[in-house]
């Protein structure tokens, strides 16, 4: 197969924002990992022409086609419907699935309704996929030389039939082009600047490669793309453009494919055998929180401080009271004596320390609305800075995190 995807979402529940699609989300990160590109996402009511519009354009456009929704017992769901008629098949009755349903039921002391019975009538064409987390299986259909899988909107069966028995069948089947990608994590700069540093570098790209860029608050993911036939020769040449935007923005490369910033200062700290300790004011917790997110982390974090107030900084932390009079809370001088102060009262080999104002209140003439200092270091040295902000209150605590999170990735790469 090629590599052009479409992920077609169904149910009216997606499209009142009842429910938040997140298999979407979960689906496109699995086939990105296996060089599959995802060219479009639909989300449609759970109607026959809402359905069948996504096949028609879906048939025209991709390769590989992912659906989600309308498989359940309930009569309002038509997905297997309009499968059925698009695919010019018959609904047939499916022992080995019905047989499933009654073991499943049998076990929980539950009676098999009608509606069990009539969800077993599944299009005669599908090869069945057997869903070990529910009662719906998925249906794999081949037509023109396109693949259709239509999977449960359960999050728990879709991500099961996808990792046990999608994935590996479109493995078997191969790729006849093969992309190839490397994201670049950055922080410190937003989209348009660092474009305006690579412009050259676009303009000289292979032609079967591509530069896309990824921003979120504090953050823009580059990912460097290339498609051809030879893996060896794109890896190559892969690794030789990722060092041409090493050389060119070096200061804002946090790390290569992961998520998130949070990742890469992970694997700093266990590569360093650091541990952390975070002193915040306008954050709230949030990086503690970030920092924590992931299984293991007690390996590199020690705890936090959250100095909200004057008086936790000058008891806790010991900030002298003549640094808050005369400069403030919101200052590099503060924070600087923050760091000083989580360093030793957890005993840690560095910290992070921020204070700033998040909004919508508290500004002042001098300080408005998105004022931030942040300030990171160990023993023997501390670096600081303040910056401006200019989102609500949300986004100034998420561009704090993250350009807190920068600032320690930035620190440890200095002092390796």
């Amino acid at each position: 197969m090629k590599k052009t995807a479409y992920i077609i979402t169904i149910g009216d529940e997606i499209l009142i924002g009842q429910v938040v699609d997140t298999n979407s989300a979960w689906i496109s990160k699995q086939l990105y990992q296996h060089n599959i590109q995802v060219s479009k996402i639909l989300s449609v009511s759970d109607t026959e022409r809402g359905i069948r519009t996504a096949l028609e354009d879906a048939k025209e456009n991709a390769d590989l086609v992912l659906l989600t929704g309308g498989l359940g017992p309930t009569k309002d769901d038509i997905t297997k419907h309009v499968l059925a008629d698009f695919f010019e098949t018959s609904l047939v009755f499916d022992e080995k699935t019905y047989a499933r349903i009654v073991d499943i039921f049998n076990k929980r002391d539950r009676k098999v309704t009608d509606l069990h019975h009539q969800q077993c009538f599944l299009p005669e064409s599908a090869t069945l996929l057997t869903n070990e987390k529910g009662s719906a299986p998925g249906m794999w259909f081949e037509k023109e030389e396109v693949i259709y899988v239509s999977m449960p909107g359960v999050p728990r069966e879709m991500k099961y039939l996808m990792e046990a028995e999608v994935l590996p069948k479109i493995k078997e089947i191969g790729q006849e082009v093969i992309l190839v990608n490397r994201t670049i994590l950055t922080s410190g700069m937003g989209e348009s600047n660092i474009a305006k540093r690579l412009t050259k570098f676009e303009e000289e790209l292979p032609e079967n490669a591509s530069l896309a860029y990824l921003p979120s608050p504090g953050m823009v993911r580059l990912r460097i793309s290339l498609e051809g036939n030879n893996p060896a020769e794109l890896i190559q040449v892969l690794d030789q453009l990722t060092e041409q935007v090493q050389e060119l923005i070096p200061e804002l490369i946090a790390g290569y494919d992961l998520d998130s910033l949070e990742e890469c200062l992970a694997e700093k700290l266990l590569t360093h055998a650091y541990r952390i300790g975070t002193a915040e004011s306008c954050t709230g917790g949030f990086i503690a929180h970030k920092l924590t997110r992931k299984s293991g982390s007690s390996a590199y974090f020690e705890g936090s401080i959250i100095a909200y107030s004057n008086h936790i900084k000058e008891t806790i932390l010991k900030v002298n009271k003549e640094i808050l009079d005369t400069h403030g809370a919101v200052s590099v001088e503060t924070v600087e004596a923050m760091v000083k102060g989580t360093i030793n009262l957890l005993g840690v080999d560095m910290a992070v320390a921020v204070s700033g104002i998040a909004g919508p209140t508290g500004a002042r003439p001098d300080k408005p609305v998105g004022t931030v200092c942040i300030a990171v270091g160990n023993q023997d040295a501390i670096v600081s800075q303040r910056f401006q902000f200019s989102g609500d209150r949300m986004k100034n605590i998420h561009l704090t995190t993250n350009y807190a999170l920068n600032m320690c990735i930035q620190f440890l790469k200095n002092n390796e």
